[in-house]
């Protein structure tokens, strides 16, 4: 029996507000957590300033972050197994809210480093735990679409808390900036605190149990489906202020239209996602695959044209988040009852992708194949993602196939 069941909806008992009300609670944590992860790109040259360092050196403490997503995801999942789901989210808030404060009192570069990995650790056990949580208060015909609601958070946060928060930061300084992330950390925690109902429903497990998930071959296929097929849109996002004024001849002064685009594509992309996964989760992952390798197959074709190469930012922001709310309702489905570790695991690969989509979009383009390249570089990658799945589901058939009960005959040969 899983451990968190994710296909009968909570009671509505003891709830203060609706479920979409709990909902809207669970993305506002991902919108600050959407804000702080992405925020500090854009503030690399006052960060450097402040502190007295270069800013690729500065930029180190995008990496901090990163790495504590890594690390923190499992190891926060395995070992907080026993912990109420509701008592776990607000814990892990406190915890970011610490993290983003301490960044604001960072005096010295090594304070400021350790401060982004303490922030980024609730990360990816926060995304894991509140995808949980909503698909199981939506219900079995409704859980990708609440899981999308939730992501919708952290697609929002490129739109508008992002440009926002680096504008702050900007005018007022770099640690303001922060000062509104722990703001929304403060906001989240009371939220949760008011709204969260108390989740008795959902059946806690043990760490022995958790970690039961890497042992199992079609949790890890799914990881590398993230990884692979994120990969390819991390190739050409990193890379799409050169490319849009080096190649498709965009104004400086238009990047930021076009990350807005690219972030309303995110948006559409959670919605989209979490309703194809409500009517099939693999094919929605096929979908998805296939979506990202055409539109950004188009984007190296096109990519001259100003106006084709806007709208396929848009489409490419899409069609890759569209790929969320799919692979993490499969995480949750193959881990049986080692949910929460599974779904935690989730934002670990696609942090993984950022960085591995960013590295290879540069090998290309160091390599003198130009702009275009991480374009067709991240296609090729969709691809490979299309072949994981492809070898998740011979593998499936195999096992189920071997698995099968042998029917003995009811007549031997002996007896006709």
């Amino acid at each position: 029996m899983s451990a968190v069941s994710v296909t009968t909806p909570a009671p509505t008992g003891g709830m203060r507000g609706s479920r979409r009300t709990v909902i809207l609670a669970l993305a506002l944590g991902a919108f600050g957590i959407g804000t702080t992860e992405f925020v500090a790109m854009g503030l690399l040259p006052s960060i450097a300033e402040s502190l007295g360092t270069s800013e690729p050196t500065a930029g180190h403490v995008i990496s901090a972050y990163a790495l504590g997503v890594v690390v923190g995801a499992p190891l926060i999942a395995a070992l907080t197994a026993r912990m109420s789901r509701r008592t776990l989210l607000i814990a892990l808030m406190i915890a970011f809210t610490v993290g983003n404060a301490a960044t604001v009192f960072a005096q010295s570069y090594g304070m400021l480093m350790f401060a982004r990995f303490i922030a980024g650790l609730p990360h990816g056990a926060y995304f894991g735990v509140a995808s949980l949580v909503a698909a199981y208060l939506a219900g079995p015909s409704s859980r990708a679409k609440a899981v999308g609601q939730v992501m919708l958070g952290l697609s929002v946060a490129n739109v508008v808390g992002v440009p926002a928060a680096t504008w702050l930061g900007s005018a007022l300084g770099w640690r303001a900036a922060f000062v509104v992330v722990a703001a929304i950390g403060l906001l989240t925690i009371a939220a949760l605190w008011w709204y969260l109902p108390s989740l008795t429903g959902m059946k806690i497990t043990n760490p022995m149990t958790e970690l039961g998930a890497l042992v199992r071959p079609q949790v890890w296929f799914t990881l590398f489906i993230g990884i692979v097929g994120f990969g390819g849109m991390f190739a050409f996002y990193t890379y799409i202020n050169t490319t849009l004024t080096s190649v498709s001849g965009v104004s400086e002064s238009l990047i930021p239209i076009a990350l807005m685009l690219f972030g309303l594509g995110m948006v559409a992309g959670n919605l989209a996602g979490g309703w194809l996964a409500d009517r099939g989760v693999v094919r929605a992952i096929a979908i998805g695959l296939v979506a990202i390798m055409a539109m950004l197959l188009l984007f190296a074709l096109l990519a001259s044209n100003a106006w084709a190469a806007l709208a396929l930012t848009f489409l490419i922001g899409l069609s890759g988040t569209a790929l969320t709310p799919a692979l993490q309702i499969r995480l949750m489905d193959v881990a049986d009852d080692a949910q929460t570790l599974a779904a935690a695991l989730n934002h670990s690969a696609l942090n993984i992708a950022n960085a591995g989509g960013a590295w290879l979009g540069g090998l290309v383009i160091a390599a003198g194949y130009g702009y275009r390249a991480p374009s067709v570089l991240g296609a090729g990658l969709a691809v490979a993602g299309l072949l994981v799945l492809a070898l998740a589901l011979l593998y499936a058939r195999r096992t189920k196939r071997k698995a099968a009960p042998v029917v003995e005959p009811l007549v031997t040969a002996d007896a006709r």
